[in-house]
């Protein structure tokens, strides 16, 4: 095999399993509850840590990472973090209660934070032209395969095996990934980083980020009755508002400023925020409300994201290369407006709708049912051709955007405010889906005492009561449905925003990047050079448990600059 093709096995495995966990951690979530022991954490506590103690850490570390990447070298950071996902993912596999599995899972985030930035600037740094979108294209695809598979093989290990298959699973992938990382990878660098790396905007930056992550969800669990959540938010929010001030004291800044003179890597973040938290939210909501109200089991849910997944794996490519030609501003525009009608769509699930519950010992299950066919099909498939039209071209401004030795960062950057967002949307959603829910229950449910903590601990949205009476699980069914409907009405307002963010303030300008960057230290040309446009594609999961994608298509055009404001 090829040294390109080894470099191409090593970052796929890699980012592989780190978006592998993301997806089947929230099929697992039910039996590790109903396995691990717990010390002093509650059970939805303890199995809320798991998936988001992940979030804290890898959200937190990520843009260190990222300019650690930049400035140590991105084989050197690499094969760090694939080591380290590797050891922790077998501590996980192992852990022997609830707390300890929360610990490693924290542990776990921080390696995925230093493994998922590197995985694109290598990319980027080893090929190049037309070879560099075949590379993006190879990588989007067995991204993508990866995400559609995970919650489908996620829920058979679960079934079959055990929950700790998920975590055992990425030890000879990340073993692999490792030889290949240290055999056949070349080392890459900024090579006009400073001598002297910014530890204090480290510290800053994982302070705001942790602070407010941390905050929200703590504030979750403890129904905001907490002061630890108020002083964590607070001393986030502090950290964020010092942090570009510090940067502009800093001799050598961990965040160049100047990255944000870019107008459309600024609009790209802010719609990022927007867009991909509503994203999360969405599958995370969609998870529950399909498992613990309607009933769907682990696998059938699963099988049921495949259809409208499809989409990134057999049309990503062909939006980039459109994107490429046209420039992204209508894709990036079209696409969530798109996302937020399938949206729309969910916001009608009936509460009787028939779950799909699939399992392998008869095959006949796999026949999808009526309910899933007319309430959730059509919304998935409508969501997933939004998706399609918009990630390819979001990832071309924001990576084009930037300086081919400031890549590593950019990717952090944006990878970090992508998993802000699901906190923040997700604080507020969970607040109005609460609100929904109680009040709902208290109108069907009169004599109910839904203030009462008791209650709300045996009662809790898109949840079935356990050992309640049938007037009461129906109840519940029903005040859950109308809750999950707010918050896919309010999910898809968000990306209808994001559209109009993205229609008013993307441009069309050629984008500073990274053919760009080379052609600056190449012998200037009688003739220009003419215009290949290849498209280029790649896929980024994040750790949410459910599927949320970056996808990367970049192309050469015009040499023209994209630096106004």
């Amino acid at each position: 095999m090829s040294r390109k093709n080894w470099i191409l096995t090593a970052v796929i495995l890699a980012s592989g399993t780190v978006f592998l966990d993301g997806t089947v951690v929230n099929v697992a979530l039910p039996q590790m509850g109903k396995e691990l022991s717990r010390s002093f954490l509650g059970l939805l506590e303890g199995q809320t840590y798991v998936y988001y103690g992940y979030l804290l850490t890898l959200s937190s570390f990520l843009i260190l990472a990222g300019a650690l990447s930049d400035f140590f070298g991105r084989r050197r950071v690499f094969s760090i973090g694939v080591a380290g996902f590797a050891i922790t993912s077998m501590l996980c596999a192992l852990a022997w209660n609830m707390e300890v599995l929360v610990a490693f899972r924290l542990l776990q985030g921080i390696a995925g934070a230093i493994l998922i930035p590197g995985s694109l600037a290598i990319l980027t740094a080893s090929f190049e032209g037309e070879e560099q979108g075949r590379a993006f294209g190879i990588w989007a695809g067995a991204s993508s395969a990866v995400t559609i598979l995970g919650p489908a093989i996620g829920g058979a290990a679960v079934t079959y095996i055990s929950w700790r298959a998920v975590f055992f699973i990425n030890i000879p992938l990340l073993a692999l990934a490792f030889y290949a990382t240290v055999k056949h990878i070349d080392e890459s660098k900024d090579e006009e980083a400073p001598a002297h790396f910014d530890w204090l905007g480290a510290v800053v930056i994982a302070l705001a980020l942790g602070g407010v992550t941390f905050g929200l969800i703590r504030g979750e669990v403890q129904r905001w009755e907490d002061s630890l959540a108020f002083t964590a938010i607070g001393v986030g929010l502090l950290a964020t508002f010092a942090f570009p001030f510090l940067m502009r004291m800093r001799k050598n800044p961990l965040v160049p400023l100047g990255l944000f003179k870019s107008r459309n890597f600024s609009v790209t973040n802010l719609s990022t925020l927007i867009i991909y938290g509503a994203l999360y939210v969405t599958f995370q909501y969609l998870a529950l409300f399909s498992i613990g109200t309607l009933g769907y089991n682990g696998l059938g849910f699963g099988l049921a994201g495949i259809p409208g997944s499809l989409f990134l794996v057999l049309f990503s490519s062909k939006v980039g290369a459109l994107a490429g030609k046209y420039g992204p501003r209508a894709f990036m525009a079209v696409g969530p407006a798109v996302m937020g009608v399938g949206l729309l769509w969910l916001a009608r699930v009936p509460s009787d709708s028939t779950p799909w519950q699939a399992t392998l010992d008869d095959l006949s299950s796999f026949v999808p049912p009526t309910g899933y066919l007319v309430d959730v099909l059509p919304a998935l498939v409508v969501f997933g051709i939004g998706l399609t039209i918009m990630v390819a071209p979001l990832t071309t401004a924001l990576m084009r955007s930037v300086e081919v030795r400031h890549s590593g960062l950019a990717s952090a950057i944006n990878n970090a405010i992508s998993r802000v967002g699901p906190q923040l949307i997700g604080a507020a959603l969970f607040i109005a889906l609460s609100i929904n829910f109680y009040a709902a229950m208290e109108e069907r449910v009169p004599s109910l005492d839904v203030s009462s903590p008791e209650v709300r601990e045996d009662i809790s949205p898109l949840n079935q009561p356990q050992d309640a009476p049938p007037e009461i699980i129906q109840a519940a069914k029903e005040s859950s449905t109308e809750a999950f409907h707010v918050a896919m009405f309010v999910s898809a307002l968000a990306c209808l925003l994001g559209a109009a963010v993205n229609a008013v303030g993307i441009r069309n300008e050629q984008l500073v990047g990274h053919d760009e960057a080379r052609r600056a230290t190449e012998p200037a040309e009688a003739t220009p050079r003419p215009d290949r446009s290849p498209a280029s594609l790649g896929t980024q999961v994040g750790a949410t448990g459910v599927r949320g994608d970056q996808v990367v298509a970049a192309s050469r055009q015009s040499p023209q600059s994209d630096r106004e404001v």
